[in-house]
């Protein structure tokens, strides 16, 4: 059976990469597939990246306040390159009024912070399939 692959991804100029790390080790633990980009991506980038290794989703780490930027220019990008099967989600510290703004934008869910990390691999469960079978 084909493994559900996840491109994790840290934008901008945060450099504060350990709960991406958590997250990234967290998902290849229970079994899926992960890529990580490695610090300060750019948004053309991690869409690059995500097409090049034909990843199921992306999941964004942003500390560095850019959210309401960089989240919706991931998923433009990922419509301006005809891509419509790779879900977009993503974490950090991002403040609860902006949640809607970035799900109306195309980020499928937003993981604030003390959200467990079983809580993040049961999103990945219920909502990512792999698009190609084994």
């Amino acid at each position: 059976m084909a493994k559900v692959r996840i491109l994790i991804a840290k934008p901008g100029l945060d450099g504060h990469d350990r709960g991406a790390k958590v997250i990234a080790r967290t998902l290849r633990d229970a079994g899926f597939e992960v890529i990580y980009t490695g610090l300060r991506q750019t948004p053309e980038a991690i869409v690059s990246t995500a097409i090049q290794e034909d990843v199921d989703a992306i999941g964004v780490s942003i500390l560095s306040g850019a959210h309401n930027t960089i989240f919706p220019k991931i998923v433009l990008l990922l419509k301006e390159r005809g891509v419509n099967d790779i879900i977009v989600f993503g974490g950090g510290v991002i403040p609860d009024e902006d949640i809607p703004f970035l799900k109306s934008s195309g980020v499928s869910t937003i993981f604030t912070p003390g959200t467990s990390t079983e809580d993040v691999v049961k999103f990945v469960n219920e909502n990512i399939k792999p698009k190609h079978a084994a």
